[in-house]
């Protein structure tokens, strides 16, 4: 029932994860952020099992970290997904797999934004937007329909504020707040949505 999206622009990435935490019937909490910061220019938002996302999540931190501490370097946006793909997929031939579809949206002088797709099984793809969950049925189309190369921060807030307002519209589960990151040349920071 998680809502994660993502979507890249001219020269940022817009990402969105949703912040309830639900299990079964039952919602959690509502203020719960699904998003990290692995480093100054890459976002991971996952969803999945809470216990596997938060643990999984700590583990894709500490690992980008320490590979900037031995190496003086912050890894690139596609060096984080690679080894964020090949951590999931090692995870899957254990007794213990995680449970997590993740998006990792960033942004490298070299690369420019960039937007990774990830879920539970290994599976990786470089997108110029992306979804995940069962809002994503809902969105992708919506997505498909407005994207465009080099669009605007306002224009992507405005595809974005499309798929909330599509959710609150035809999807039987509340979703009611968004976390919602900017990516770009200057680092992360929040944004807001109208």
């Amino acid at each position: 029932m998680e809502a994660l999206f993502g979507i890249v622009g001219k020269d940022f990435v817009l990402i969105a994860a949703d912040k309830s935490q639900v299990r079964s019937i039952v919602v959690m909490k509502t203020d719960q952020d699904k998003t990290r910061n692995l480093n100054d220019n890459i976002v991971m938002a996952c969803a999945g099992e809470p216990g596997d996302t938060s643990s999984f999540g700590e583990f894709i931190q500490a690992n980008v970290q320490l590979y900037s501490t031995r190496n003086g370097y912050n890894m690139s946006t596609k060096e984080t997904a690679h080894f964020t793909r090949s951590s999931i997929a090692k995870s899957l031939r254990s007794r213990n797999p995680y449970q997590v579809n993740m998006i990792i949206a960033g942004y490298h002088p070299r690369d420019g934004p960039e937007l990774y797709w990830i879920d539970y099984m290994g599976t990786m793809q470089k997108l110029p937007f992306a979804g995940h969950g069962y809002s994503a049925y809902f969105n992708l189309s919506l997505l498909d329909r407005h994207y465009k190369a080099n669009m605007s921060l306002e224009e992507a807030s405005s595809v974005l504020g499309m798929c909330f307002q599509e959710l609150k519209t035809r999807f039987m589960v509340n979703l009611p707040e968004f976390t919602v990151k900017v990516i770009d040349k200057d680092g992360i920071r929040e944004h807001k949505i109208q």
